[in-house]
């Protein structure tokens, strides 16, 4: 990362911590081994849906990826996921 302008001071000192190697992994090899299995099978995907939304939904979900720095697909994916995990509700 080049540009560290727009961070403040603290995230500059976590950032050059970083840059010189100063953070060690305390997990052990099954640990890390578990949630590497975890990110695979997050990461697999398994079916394709079509959806039908309106334009207005459409560009907010768009606009809300975009704050949240992920692909507007991974977003509606998570909230499905977060539903189905009772984590999310309707009113």
């Amino acid at each position: 990362m080049d540009n560290i302008e727009f961070l403040d001071k603290e995230e500059e000192e976590i950032y050059k911590s970083l840059e010189r190697d100063e953070w060690v992994s305390d997990f052990n090899s099954e640990i890390k081994e578990k949630y590497e299995v975890y990110a695979r099978s997050s990461l697999k995907k398994e079916r394709r849906i079509n959806i039908r939304m309106t334009e207005r939904d459409y560009k907010k979900i768009q606009a809300r990826a975009i704050q949240e720095g992920i692909p507007y697909q991974s977003l509606i994916s998570m909230l499905i996921h977060k539903f189905n995990e009772n984590k999310l509700t309707i009113n």
